[in-house]
Order: C-alpha cells, then sequence, then structure tokens
C-alpha cells in the first residue's frame, strides 16, 4: 500500500536540500536516510534519502543526485510517496493511518447512521472526516476525542457523540439576548 509521507517545498541554499511539508506521524521512521519514496510525478523519482536536519522548525532533505539548487527547485510540490504494509499498524493504540479509517460507517451513539468516511482533511489545528450521508450530502465531523468517542476497525465503524448542530440543522441557538427579553 502506498501512503502520502511529505510533499516537497522549496529549495533551501544552494547545495540541493529541499523543505519538506510532512504528512505523516512517523517521520523518523519514513523520512530517514537511506529510505526510498516513490513520487507523484512519478517521473521524479523514485528518491532516496541521503541526509535529512531540522532547520528552524523545519525539516529538510537531500536527496541522492540532488547536488543544486535548480535540481532541488525542479522537484517543488512533488509528493512523497512510502509502499508500507497494509497490515502495519501506528505503535500507539489511539493512532490510526488514513486507509485504515476509509469507507468507515459512521454512527451515532444511539446507533443512527451519518455516513461513512470518504476522506480524511488534515488541517493545521484537527483532522476531520468527510462524511457522505445517503443522501449525497457531505458533512464534515472533527477527529476529537470529544465528538469521535469510538473506533471499532472490526465492526469497521466510528461512533460519535456529536454536538447539537454538527450533523442537522436542529441546533439550539441560546443567546443572552433572549435571556434579557424573558
Amino acid at each position: 500500500m502506498q501512503l502520502v509521507v511529505a510533499r516537497v517545498g522549496r529549495a533551501h541554499g544552494i547545495k540541493g536540500e529541499v523543505t519538506v511539508e510532512v504528512r505523516t506521524d512517523e517521520p523518523e521512521l519514513r523520512l530517514g536516510p537511506g529510505a526510498v519514496l516513490l513520487t507523484d510525478p512519478a517521473s521524479a523519482g523514485p528518491l532516496t534519502i541521503e541526509t535529512g536536519r531540522v532547520h528552524s522548525g523545519r525539516l529538510l532533505l537531500r536527496f541522492e543526485g540532488v547536488r543544486d539548487r535548480n535540481a532541488a527547485e525542479a522537484l517543488r510540490n512533488t509528493l512523497l510517496i512510502a509502499e508500507v504494509d497494509p497490515e502495519e499498524k501506528p505503535e500507539d493504540p489511539d493512532e490510526y493511518y488514513d486507509h485504515q479509517l476509509m469507507d468507515l460507517d459512521v454512527v451515532t451513539r444511539d446507533g443512527a447512521e451519518v455516513g461513512r468516511i470518504t476522506e480524511i482533511s488534515h488541517l493545521p489545528s484537527q483532522d476531520l472526516f468527510v462524511v457522505e450521508r445517503a443522501d449525497g450530502a457531505e458533512v464534515l465531523i472533527p477527529f476529537v476525542e470529544e465528538i469521535v468517542v469510538e473506533i471499532d476497525l472490526e465492526e469497521q465503524r466510528a461512533v460519535i457523540d456529536p454536538p447539537p448542530g454538527l450533523i442537522d440543522d436542529r441546533a439550539e441557538t441560546v443567546s443572552s439576548r433572549d435571556e434579557d427579553e424573558a
């Protein structure tokens, strides 16, 4: 199975290093020296990581055969893809790979069907499940423990406890003005 683990950013310096936007929770495992990564577009790779270091909070990589700024800049926006055993699981039991969560049925605590996870959106503040409902509409569910209370991979379902208004439009709105008028 193939997982996108990073996206190449701009060149750094004149010796072929590039910045990378990390898209894995395990960069030390996936982006270490010697790692061979497939690429999208495929014509850019495969790439073998020669060195890696952190500079000013950003990961910098140098690939074998990339020796100057022009060659590094040519890789900009290339996706780096690792080949991963589909049976592999993260070390932390509360972590999941995207492929494990895709197509899970989403239900509420009381068993009401919400839909099916079609995408996981990784935002800076939190991850979101993009859930397609039976009518074709999409709903976004924050992947936080207060809302997603259980992931059951055996039963292929995610159990949620949504606050009012998250999956329906029947939320109660309370305002301090309502109290003043009463």
